[in-house]
């Protein structure tokens, strides 16, 4: 999802980028993926690949999501210092905080609690990520070396197009555009919403974070090596699955299932340094869900066309 809103941004022209599908590149291989930044010889690697999924498919698959993205990681970026890439951006995550801290998190929380569960695998890999940049770094440093520098921006929780919606893979929004739109066409009366509605989260639509990441390519020098991007504030489950139902224009009821799994009451990352960079995101949730939604409608178009 981040990789091809990347692609789709209008910045994105001004630059030459090579982005290799999973199918051109397996980057779970590092003698593959050495072999390939050898020949494409980068100025700078964006790394947004990764093995992604929400609640469901976090728990059902723990070894897949950790032992995957620290692959990913570790080979994307041990190549590219292996190569002599001088400048790379890795994306973390903001599930690699603490679950019981006071919000907003800030960049210097990281390992300094006991991480969400039902995520770990997936927070452990991004830590890993996060850390070798952070170490290829300080090496430099010691050296006296300003030839490589590797910096890592953490997202709060992303949405938009290019997204999972299969309910067996999807992350909060998507899901809910999913169960929404499926109410709506079969005249459901009603949606079940997981717990009680009432916990947090922090939801950016990928168009902005595409955005964040091709402004860091401009200003590469100025941003810190570790920063958080998201808006700054949170809503409740119940206002995300309101707000699509609005946008969907189903007008049903809301049922909750408390037995069921939420993860962590609240996350919302503390967006101090990103101020202080002086960017901000410009999607309203209402724009940035109906812009996903116009996407899952028209890829539900494109299966229908196909059958």
């Amino acid at each position: 999802m981040v990789g091809k809103n990347i692609l789709e941004h209008p910045a994105a022209a001004q630059y030459n980028i090579i982005a290799p599908t999973s199918e051109e590149l397996d980057l779970t291989d590092l003698a593959a993926t050495q072999m390939f930044i050898k020949s494409i010889n980068p100025d700078v690697i964006i790394h947004s690949a990764g093995r992604v999924g929400g609640i469901q498919a976090n728990m059902a698959h723990p070894v897949d999501f950790l032992v995957t993205n620290m692959d990913l990681g570790r080979n994307v970026i041990m190549a590219a210092r292996q190569v002599g890439v001088p400048k790379l951006i890795n994306l973390a995550s903001s599930c690699m905080y603490p679950r019981n801290l006071p919000n907003p998190l800030s960049e210097t929380l990281i390992l300094q609690g006991e991480l969400e569960p039902t995520n770990e695998g997936y927070a452990l890999a991004k830590i890993f990520a996060t850390r070798l940049c952070e170490y290829i770094n300080r090496e430099n440093q010691k050296k006296d070396e300003s030839v490589a520098q590797y910096k890592t921006l953490i997202p709060c929780n992303l949405f938009g197009r290019h997204d999972k919606f299969e309910p067996q893979h999807s992350h909060l929004i998507p899901a809910i555009i999913h169960k929404v739109h499926e109410a709506k066409v079969n005249n459901l009366p009603e949606v079940e919403i997981w717990g009680d509605g009432t916990a947090r989260r922090e939801f950016m639509y990928a168009g902005d974070l595409a955005d964040a990441v091709l402004r860091a390519l401009e200003d590469f020098d100025q941003i810190p090596n570790l920063i958080n991007i998201g808006l700054g504030h949170d809503y409740s489950i119940n206002d995300y699955y309101t707000v699509a139902a609005q946008v969907i224009g189903w007008q049903g009821n809301f049922v909750h299932d408390i037995t069921k799994p939420v993860g962590t009451r609240q996350k919302m990352v503390d967006i101090s340094r990103q101020r202080a960079w002086g960017w901000k995101p410009a999607t309203a949730l209402s724009t940035g869900i109906e812009k996903a939604y116009e996407y899952y409608y028209s890829e539900l178009n494109l299966m229908e066309q196909k059958k």
